[in-house]
């Protein structure tokens, strides 16, 4: 299935300018198949989304249509057909 994923700016440089991306993954798949899938064409996008341990990097969020993964399942939150998938930094300030 295709799984459309939606890159804020900074991240869109770095896939080639796109700030939407499709990847396609198999019919049971989680939010870290379609990381794996986004990161095998743009490997610079993955490694800015999960850390060497493979985990999300703490200044990452990644939502499943409009539920925020960690609040699911984390990186093995199923994510239906239809479904888009969001990577959102986190916003700090004082």
């Amino acid at each position: 299935m295709t799984v459309r994923v939606r890159l804020p700016r900074a991240l869109a440089e770095h896939a080639g300018g796109q700030g939407d991306v499709d990847v396609e993954v198999g019919p049971d798949a989680t939010v870290d198949d379609v990381i794996a899938c986004l990161s095998a064409s743009f490997p610079a996008v993955g490694r800015r989304i999960v850390d060497e341990t493979g985990e999300l990097r703490r200044h990452v969020n990644v939502y499943v249509g409009t539920e925020e993964c960690r609040r699911l399942q984390g990186l093995a939150t199923p994510v239906p057909e239809g479904a888009e998938v969001w990577v959102i930094g986190s916003i700090a300030g004082g």
